[in-house]
């Protein structure tokens, strides 16, 4: 699922997001995964019905929001890693007034998120009810692989080459191996 949301448009309210670049979580056998222990509190979005999002707090500060991919009962999740704004330019100015370049408004999950909008009281929500809507691209889209971002552990490294993203697209955050990822 992971690849087929590369080049989708992601809408919160009056920002819209051209998705560059995501990750992909595969549940209880991904030890990257934050259901990787089970179903949790904090994980249950993940375990949920398809096509709703997973929204949590990232080290305490930055909220981060997935697309919950699998059937109910199976946790998995694509993480929306970057995009391009393509409606809503000035709001998402408004909401990261830090950005130096458009590119950045939304390059990363946690800028992604912020531009869009999304906040931990979207967690649950579906992707196509307001104040959400996901456009689909209609042929899918060139892309790249390579290791997730600074996933550490077993989760990290090689072994899981399950970042995706478009290559040549200015808003697709660089990539970070974490310190303890396996080779």
């Amino acid at each position: 699922m992971a690849p087929l949301l590369l080049g989708a448009i992601l809408t919160r309210g009056g920002v819209s997001v051209r998705v560059t670049e995501v990750e992909a979580y595969l549940g209880e056998s991904d030890p990257g995964s934050h259901a990787f222990r089970g179903l949790t509190r904090r994980t249950s979005t993940m375990f949920g019905a398809p096509g709703h999002v997973y929204a949590y707090f990232s080290y305490g500060m930055h909220v981060c929001a997935n697309v919950v991919c699998s059937p109910e009962g199976e946790a998995s999740a694509v993480l929306l890693r970057g995009g391009e704004i393509v409606a809503g330019v000035e709001e998402a100015r408004a909401r990261r007034p830090t950005a130096r370049r458009d590119r950045d408004l939304a390059r990363g999950p946690a800028r992604l998120t912020k531009a869009l909008g999304i906040l931990l009281t979207d967690d649950g929500a579906a992707v196509t009810v307001a104040p959400f809507s996901l456009e689909l691209p209609l042929l899918p889209v060139h892309f790249l692989t390579g290791p997730r971002t600074g996933v550490g552990g077993d989760g990290g490294g090689a072994a899981y080459p399950w970042r995706f993203r478009m290559p040549g697209e200015a808003s697709v955050s660089p990539y970070r191996r974490h310190p303890h990822a396996a080779p």
